[in-house]
């Protein structure tokens, strides 16, 4: 392999949020959403470089940046992005909350679809609006769609957007084109904007294929956003970029103004150009990622079915992110959470803060070293042998 995926490269002590939130040595994280690989090269050659010149002044975002973007897209994706489209911001998050404060008044209602990414909760919350929740199905290890109950969530007149998860955290889906059709057809018959966030875009494994929300039609490309962010992907989440488009120019010019308003409207030199770098040099340092997680999911499909048959895993189409079923064991996820932290230095998600529907659940992150997956799947097994024996 030409990248070493394998390697253990130690975080503490560099003010990591996912290393550093607990001081005690033993703590094994798995929680936040970032990875505990090394960038690829091109990039880190690229921040080297700018960092040589040692001045950080105030940056203008380059052409470049917006062509690497759209060459990007289009090659691996088949979606045409036009440079008019496009806005840039500090990160997806702040990104989706700037377009709903630009597309709903406080006291509207957004739709979504639990369990789901919890920052989802806090930008509908911040911007006085409400959430409609149209639960996802949970069955055979998966997640679909109620379509009779998003279609009936979405004809409230108090709704007004749609906030897509696409790829969904947590529940692993890579949506299709027709799942995606059908969301799209419920909003347009109900006059709502789908916010799409496709922060996980690249994080697809074998038989499951993304498509951008708004390259399906010509009529969900005019009544919708797009966040996009090489971040994720790429493991650069701290160098804080991201990319709104949206093709209509009133609604474009509405989250120009709620991005200078809530004050994200300038980035760092160096997200700028490790997005660049990553699209325009680091394709074959994705693919082999790719490779890795997959392997990963599939070591740790594996164990569970030995180990822990009572406790199932979703499968996983995308993202890095694991929902594992818990529902066996007698504890809410969130106080089994806590035990898992103090009792084994395990620091795992619990499912209850991506909704109610999460209380069952846990999800890991195995965007890590093997090694270091195999060491967090002993101490859960131990902890789950020992207090319950016969699980």
């Amino acid at each position: 392999m030409k990248y070493n995926f394998d390697e253990i490269i130690p975080r503490r002590g560099t003010c990591s949020y996912k290393w550093d939130s607990d001081p005690r040595p033993g703590t094994l994280p798995m929680w936040v959403a970032d990875m505990d690989f090394r960038t690829a090269p091109a990039i880190l050659k690229a921040l080297r470089d700018r960092v040589e010149h040692g001045i950080f002044g105030y940056t203008r975002v380059p052409d470049e940046f917006y062509r690497a973007v759209i060459r990007w897209f289009h090659r691996r994706h088949g979606w045409k992005i036009e440079r008019d489209w496009m806005l840039y911001t500090s990160g997806v998050v702040p990104a989706v909350s700037a377009v709903i404060k630009a597309l709903t008044r406080p006291g509207d209602k957004v739709l979504v679809q639990t369990p789901v990414y919890n920052c989802f909760f806090s930008s509908i919350r911040n911007n006085g609006c409400g959430i409609t929740s149209s639960p996802l199905i949970y069955g055979d290890r998966t997640y679909r769609i109620d379509f009779d109950d998003l279609e009936l969530k979405a004809s409230d007149p108090a709704v007004k957007v749609m906030l897509l998860c696409n790829p969904h955290n947590p529940a692993g889906r890579v949506w299709t084109r027709e799942e995606l059709s059908r969301i799209g057809d419920i909003c347009l018959r109900h006059g709502l904007t789908v916010i799409s966030d496709e922060i996980h875009c690249e994080l697809v494994y074998p038989g499951h294929k993304y498509i951008p929300f708004a390259s399906v039609s010509q009529d969900f490309l005019e009544h919708s956003v797009s966040c996009i962010s090489p971040t994720k992907s790429f493991n650069i989440a701290g160098l804080q970029i991201a990319a709104i488009v949206c093709h209509s120019p009133e609604l474009r010019a509405r989250i120009d103004k709620a991005i200078n308003i809530n004050e994200v409207c300038d980035v760092n030199p160096f997200g700028v150009i490790a997005t660049i770098a990553a699209y325009n040099e680091s394709e074959d340092w994705l693919l082999q990622l790719i490779d890795y997680l997959h392997g990963n999911y599939e070591y740790m499909q594996s164990y569970c079915s030995k180990h822990l048959p009572e406790l199932p895993l979703t499968r996983l189409e995308g993202t890095y992110l694991v929902w594992m079923d818990c529902g066996r064991l007698p504890l809410r996820s969130e106080v089994l959470e806590e035990k898992l932290l103090n009792d084994t230095g395990l620091w795992l998600n619990a499912g209850e803060m991506y909704g109610p529907e999460g209380k069952d659940f846990l999800r890991w992150n195995i965007a890590c070293p093997r090694a270091l997956l195999a060491e967090g799947l002993e101490r859960f097994r131990g902890y789950v042998s020992a207090t319950w024996p016969g699980k």
